[in-house]
């Protein structure tokens, strides 16, 4: 891939762009809060953008057209049922909780909602999960750069972690937010137009379907069993596994896309956050998905489109999208859609540090090591901590290089981390008798399912490292299942150790209870200012393009 001077100018004004969003926000942030939670003022528009962006990091972009080709069109599970239900769920449901507690964090909603050692279990995870994440963007960044531009690694990660060091040391969570916003609208622009080129080029919707197999143009035909569909998953580990757990693991407990909605400016506001993000998210396979289906389609008509294989001999799908640029782009475009990776890659490492800095300050320094301090000393520890975990990523995206199989790993990450914390939330939520011990150990036992059920499984070559009891068809049937069974154990040891232990006192779950918690009234009285009919709508969309799509 050949870039001029044009695509250069492109990809450079870009930096100075978002280096300049950072510097002009600097200003406004005087203490902790400002830097860390941008004192909750952000308006409605921008905390949605960014909500949304905050998830269209390196693994979306790149693994969805990935998946695409892989999958076909069985990749849109991951958003018409593993988002759009849990981001509305979020919305009218658990918002109130987030928002209403007044907690700066999820680690600190369960502190308040069960005590410290489970506030302290979660912090410490989350906390090595953002960084060790932040660094595979990171890692994933400077090998993609490498491979289609020739640049060297090392000035590609340095250069790559410097520039988000910048912009998110001067203006913090602020910074990145409005960052996430031009890095969402990049991305769409930067890649729509080769989804429109593209199918130009494979002969539209009619040449799409007469060139890709039929077992890929459907979502839903052949899901009785994992042996007769391309993702090699059944009906109930699909819809329990991903449409469930994974999906209100993710988006309704994992603080990197909650912490866009809790800044916003008012409990309304964020309960619409994660609600209307998820109108465009519902829309993104058309962005993110299609061009993998189109590449499958040009294979069939072109000589040119083949991937390249790894390392293990194996097809590299993680080049589906870079192939494609580099085959339809002209000079010029070309640069606008390599800034677009870049920005992708970008926007996923700025959304970790700030969740790290956020959550190491408050849940982690605060709590346990200084906790009386001024603003201004809780200002200073959150830059600290940013750099601290700019240069933690740095280190992760040196030890990714060396150890090839620590992509898959991420894979799993959710499973182990978020599907038993949903449990956690779930149970807190809507049991007031759930106690604080029945949460911790449960945790703990869903945790080490997880592990357990990893290591008695294999998929792909990976798992069964304790001995094989089970193949699956494929990695993503093995994480869809590992999460329910996670789930599934955190949820009963939770229930059965809540029943022997004692709760707290009903005065003090107040506002952290659903039946406890007086129920928000709608003094609008406009539909589109209502959580719930908002989120009616978009799941009246999202049935109607499983139905269409079927």
């Amino acid at each position: 891939m050949k870039l001029e001077l044009i695509d250069y100018l492109v990809i450079a004004v870009y930096f100075l762009f978002v280096v300049t969003i950072g510097y002009v926000l600097k200003k406004k942030i005087k203490t902790g809060n400002d830097f860390l939670m941008s004192n909750r003022s952000i308006p409605l528009w921008i905390t949605s953008l960014a909500f949304i962006s905050a998830n269209l990091g390196a693994q979306e972009v790149l693994g969805m057209a990935a998946n695409g080709v892989k999958y076909g069109l069985y990749t849109v599970h991951f958003y018409w049922l593993g988002a759009a239900l849990a981001m509305i769920f979020l919305g009218v449901f658990m918002m109130p909780f987030y928002y209403g507690s007044k907690a700066r964090s999820v680690p600190e909603y369960l502190a308040l909602r069960y005590d410290e050692k489970t506030r302290g279990f979660n912090a410490v995870t989350f906390a090595v999960m953002t960084v060790f994440s932040s660094g595979i963007s990171l890692y994933a960044l400077a090998m993609l750069l490498n491979i289609i531009l020739g640049w060297d690694f090392n000035v590609s990660v340095f250069l790559a972690a410097g520039i988000v060091l910048i912009y998110t040391f001067l203006g913090g969570l602020t910074s990145a937010v409005y960052n996430e916003v031009l890095q969402f609208f990049l991305i769409v622009l930067g890649i729509a137009p080769l989804v429109i080129i593209g199918m130009d080029k494979a002969g539209g919707w009619q040449g799409i379907l007469q060139h890709v197999e039929d077992a890929k143009m459907h979502i839903w035909k052949g899901m009785g069993s994992a042996s007769t569909n391309p993702m090699g998953v059944d009906a109930f580990s699909l819809v329990f596994g991903l449409g469930f757990v994974l999906a209100f693991g993710y988006w309704c407990t994992d603080f990197l896309v909650v912490q866009r909605a809790m800044i916003s400016r008012n409990l309304n506001e964020a309960q619409r956050t994660p609600i209307i993000a998820s109108m465009p998210k519902i829309l993104m396979p058309a962005v993110v998905i299609m061009p993998g289906i189109i590449l499958l389609a040009l294979q069939g008509q072109f000589s040119g489109f083949d991937l390249p294989v790894n390392a293990n001999g194996d097809t590299d799908y993680n080049m589906a999208l870079p192939t494609l640029l580099a085959k339809l782009y002209p000079n010029g475009i070309l640069g606008v859609g390599i800034t677009a990776l870049i920005a992708s890659f970008m926007s996923g490492m700025a959304g970790n540090v700030t969740a790290f800095n956020t959550v190491f300050t408050f849940d982690i320094y605060q709590s346990y090591i200084k906790k009386n301090a001024s603003e201004k000393h809780y200002l200073y520890v959150g830059k600290a901590s940013t750099i601290a975990g700019i240069l933690i990523s740095i280190a992760t995206a040196y030890i990714a290089r060396s150890f090839n199989s620590i992509m898959d790993l991420l894979q799993l990450v959710f499973s182990f981390v978020n599907a038993p914390l949903f449990a956690t939330f779930f149970l807190g939520m809507f049991w007031k008798k759930t106690t604080a011990n029945g949460a911790f150990y449960g945790l703990l036992s869903g945790t080490a399912a997880a592990a357990l059920t990893h290591g008695l499984t294999t998929a792909e070559g990976k798992g069964g490292w304790i001995t094989n009891l089970h193949t699956f068809y494929s990695g993503t049937s093995q994480a869809f299942n590992i999460a329910w069974i996670a789930f599934v154990v955190c949820f009963i040891v939770t229930f059965l150790i809540s029943l022997v232990t004692r709760p707290k006192a009903e005065k003090d779950l107040v506002g952290l209870v659903y039946s406890l918690t007086p129920k928000q009234k709608d003094m609008a009285k406009v539909w589109y200012k209502n959580p719930l009919v908002l989120g009616l709508i978009i799941l009246g969309v999202t049935l109607a393009l499983n139905i269409f799509f079927y």
